[in-house]
């Protein structure tokens, strides 16, 4: 082919292990063929930036720009995804929230309509969905309406799982029915995860055995050694955060918004799972790029009213519901608040994510052969550039 097709992404190339300086990312027919210190083509189209990054990878997202994905129409799924591509975000897994069995239904549909139908004008690419409501313990349902709250039952989640839609599966480990369903999510491809649970150390160590390999948030909506005190007295047992912590396999996250988590958290987690552990996600909600206001949480039609400052989402009296910014802002706050490399960093908004998803040969880092998603960023971090597949966005 000829040359002319080759684009030339240039600057400070940011690779899972380290930056290269002064590098480039050749790329044609949105794949990449090279990247290192490579000798640009003569006739490439050459974009250049301060930073050359891989594009960023979301495994736990409700919405934004005004649309949840749990209001089930394709228009409200491109909305949201428009919203994050343009902040830097090329692959995201919709999430859904707790709800009735039918809202679930015409959520998973609306995804599977955008999933087979995109093209980088729908906005993020869709790698699968993660089913994080309902399955959650009934006091620790959060921002969520406890009504669309249920435990387990294998006549429902099969049905989710039918097709391969669903790659992330979340349920509380002391649910009863959980070791069943983590079986069926693990045989049905997923990542497994527990999360909004008040498990302890025993309940993880079944839900280990099961199949479970990641927890939600870490921090948030969790057990803890005083709550699980307070439920069991003494001796006291060892939470969720202890068994994450203490088991080299288990995967976590964190929301980097600067209000979910202090920075002494922020270096905590990063320090004690890894860049290979430690994934960030925005658990954003329908308020991204949105002005201050009143929201619902979830289906625009019944979820719980939440308030959005432009910062962060929160309920009056209940604590934080969500995060309100992208991933950008988390990636940018954790090179700034913490002693992690950037491509420490990088690496955990994008590379970490995709092998957990199990999409880490097609996406996820800047490297031969994979999909040619690109997020230009200035010195400061801010994206200036969205490239998904090589096709400019922003």
């Amino acid at each position: 082919m000829p040359e002319s097709t080759i684009t030339a992404f240039r600057g400070r190339v940011i690779l899972p292990d380290r930056v290269i300086p002064d590098g480039a990312v050749l790329c044609r027919d949105g794949r990449i063929l090279e990247v290192g210190p490579v000798r640009i083509p003569r006739q490439a189209k050459v974009i250049q930036a301060p930073y050359v990054s891989p594009g960023f990878i979301d495994i736990h997202v409700h919405g934004g720009a005004g649309a949840d994905y749990m209001d089930g129409t394709p228009d409200a799924v491109r909305t949201a995804n428009r919203a994050h591509l343009r902040r830097g975000t090329t692959t995201l897994f919709p999430t859904t929230t707790t709800g009735s069995p039918d809202q679930i239904e015409r959520m998973l549909a609306a995804c599977r309509t955008v999933k087979a139908e995109w093209s980088p004008a729908d906005g993020a690419r869709i790698a699968g969905v993660h089913l994080y409501g309902p399955y959650f313990a009934e006091n620790k349902v959060g921002c969520h309406s406890a009504g669309g709250r249920r435990d387990p039952t294998p006549g429902e989640y099969r049905r989710y799982f039918s097709g391969g839609l669903v790659r992330i599966a979340t349920c509380a480990a002391e649910l009863p029915g959980a070791s069943a369903f983590y079986r069926a999510a693990a045989k049905n491809n997923c990542l497994v995860t527990c999360g909004h649970s008040e498990a302890t150390w025993s309940q993880m160590e079944r839900a280990f055995a099961a199949g479970m390999r990641h927890v939600d948030h870490f921090w948030c909506a969790m057990s803890s050694v005083p709550a699980l005190r307070a439920r069991y007295g003494t001796p006291m047992q060892a939470s969720m955060a202890e068994f994450v912590l203490a088991n080299s396999e288990m995967s976590t996250e964190v929301i980097a918004d600067g209000h979910h988590l202090s920075k002494e958290l922020l270096q905590f987690a990063w320090q004690m799972k890894g860049s290979r552990r430690l994934c960030l996600v925005t658990d954003a909600n329908r308020a991204l790029g949105m002005p201050a206001g009143r929201y619902r949480f979830g289906p625009k039609d019944d979820g719980n009213w939440f308030e959005s400052n432009g910062k962060v989402g929160f309920v009056h009296g209940s604590g934080l519901a969500s995060s309100v910014v992208p991933l950008a802002t988390m990636v940018r706050n954790m090179k700034r608040l913490t002693m992690a490399p950037l491509e420490d960093v990088i690496r955990m908004a994008s590379l970490t994510p995709a092998e957990r998803v199990g999409i880490a040969k097609e996406t996820g880092s800047l490297e031969a052969g994979k999909l040619a998603d690109i997020v230009m960023l200035d010195v400061n971090l801010r994206v200036t550039q969205v490239h998904a597949e090589a096709a400019s966005i922003f």
